[in-house]
C-alpha cells in the first residue's frame, strides 16, 4: 500500500455495467478513486463529471504507470481480460475483473500463478456470489440445514437479449456455474451438454449442461434466450428439506420446503414403502444491500485486510475450467488456440464470449 488513507483504484471501462462498477466503488469505505479509464471520448464525457477528483484518462498504459495507483477494476470485453490483467499484475497492482476471467483455463491459471507470485489480490466479478441469498444459501447447505444435498437445478431465461459473438452458455451461465461450484465446494468430475443452434450458425440459442461431482451429487443448467418465461431460479434438493431462490420475485426469493422422502431404516422388504413428507414453507428475511455494492467493498476490505477474495483467481479459473468444458462438448472439433485476438465486441458487455463462435468470426 502506497501511503495514503485507502485504496488508490483505478476503475477501467465505463459502459453498460462499468458505470455501475465505478458508482458502487466510489461509494466503498476505504477508498479514492484516483482514475476512470475508457477508450471511448463520448463514454469518458458522460461519465468523468460524477467524479470531479478522479483523473479522466483513455491511457490504460498511463494509468498502470502511475506508483499511486493501489488496484484496478477492470470492467472490459472478455477478450481483453488476459492481457490487461497481466499487463496490471506485472505493473504490482491488485486486480477486479469482471467475469469470466478469460476465454481459456491456460489463461486463467497463468494469471493465477502470476498474482500468487507478485503476492497481489486477483479478484473475479462473480457477482452473485455475494447476493444475500446465495449467501443464506450457502449458510443453509454448511449448516446441514438441508440435510445431505442430493442435487440443484437453475433456469436462467427469457426472450432476447440475442447475441452475435457468444452463445446463450456463455452469456448467461458463468453466474450459475459459480454459484454452484461455491454451494458445492468443488469441482464436477464429469460435464456433459447438448445445445441447438436455431437463430444463429454456430451460436448456440438454448443449451442444457449436466454437472456430476464426485460425491454424487450432481446440477443441471439451463440457459436460453428464446423462451416464453423470464427465469432466474435456483432449486437445490436436500434429504431433510428443499429451497428455492427465485430472483425474479420481488420479496419472497428465498423458500425453504419442508419436504422429503424418507426410505425405512429396518425395512423387511425391498418393496417397503417410502415416506414422503410435507411439511412448513419458510420464507427468511434477506438484506436488502445490493450485491454489487457488498462485491466492490469485500474487494476494498481484501486490499486494504490482507484477506483472500471469495471469488479470488482460483474461483474464477473453475469456472473458466467448466466452460471450456462445456465449449468442448457443443464444438468438439473446436482448437481453442488464439481465438482471442483481434475481436472487438460491444462496449460495456461484461458475459463471456463464446471461443467458437469467436473463431468462426475471425476465420
Amino acid at each position: 500500500m502506497n501511503d495514503h488513507d485507502g485504496v488508490n483504484l483505478a476503475v477501467v471501462g465505463l459502459g453498460n455495467w462499468g458505470k455501475n462498477v465505478a458508482r458502487s466503488f466510489a461509494a466503498c469505505r476505504g477508498v479514492r478513486l484516483g482514475y476512470v479509464c475508457d477508450e471511448s471520448p463520448g463514454v469518458l464525457a458522460r461519465q468523468a463529471p460524477l467524479y470531479p477528483t478522479a483523473t479522466a484518462t483513455d491511457d490504460y498504459e498511463a494509468v498502470l504507470r502511475d506508483p499511486r495507483v493501489d488496484a484496478v477494476a477492470l470492467v472490459t470485453p472478455a477478450p481483453a481480460h488476459y492481457e490487461m490483467v497481466r499487463e496490471a499484475l506485472l505493473a504490482g497492482k491488485h486486480v477486479f475483473v469482471e467475469k469470466p476471467l478469460t476465454l481459456l483455463a491456460r489463461e486463467a491459471e497463468n494469471l493465477v500463478d502470476l498474482a500468487k507470485s507478485r503476492e497481489r489480490k486477483l479478484m473475479v466479478g462473480h457477482l452473485l456470489e455475494y447476493h444475500p441469498a446465495v449467501t443464506l444459501m450457502k449458510q443453509q447447505i454448511d449448516a446441514g440445514a438441508l440435510g445431505q444435498i442430493h442435487y440443484m437445478y437453475c433456469q436462467r431465461l427469457n426472450l432476447g437479449v440475442v447475441r452475435q459473438c457468444e452463445n446463450a452458455f456463455w452469456s448467461l451461465a458463468p453466474h450459475d456455474i459459480s454459484i454452484i461450484l461455491y454451494l458445492f465446494g468443488s469441482e464436477p468430475e464429469e460435464v456433459t451438454a447438448t445445445g441447438t443452434c436455431f437463430l444463429q450458425k454456430g451460436i448456440e440459442d438454448v443449451v442444457f449442461a449436466h454437472l456430476r461431482f464426485p460425491d454424487g451429487r450432481m446440477a443441471q443448467i439451463h440457459v436460453s434466450w428464446l423462451d416464453p418465461h423470464k427465469e432466474r431460479k435456483m432449486t437445490v434438493v436436500g434429504s431433510e428439506k428443499m429451497l428455492v431462490f427465485d430472483d425474479m420475485h420481488p420479496s419472497e426469493k428465498i423458500r425453504v420446503f419442508d419436504k422429503g422422502a424418507t426410505i425405512p431404516t429396518e425395512a423387511t422388504s425391498p418393496l417397503a414403502p417410502i415416506t414422503v413428507r410435507h411439511g412448513d414453507i419458510h420464507v427468511p428475511h434477506l438484506s436488502s444491500q445490493p450485491p454489487l455494492d457488498i462485491e466492490t467493498q469485500h474487494f476494498i476490505d481484501c486490499v486494504l485486510f490482507d484477506r483472500t477474495p471469495r471469488s479470488d483467481g482460483e474461483d474464477g479459473l473453475r469456472v473458466v475450467r467448466v466452460l471450456e468444458r462445456v465449449e468442448r462438448q457443443l464444438h468438439p472439433a473446436h482448437v481453442f488456440a488464439g481465438v482471442s485476438e483481434g475481436f472487438a465486441p460491444e462496449d460495456g458487455v461484461s458475459a463471456g464470449f463464446s471461443p467458437s463462435a469467436t473463431a468462426e468470426r475471425l476465420a
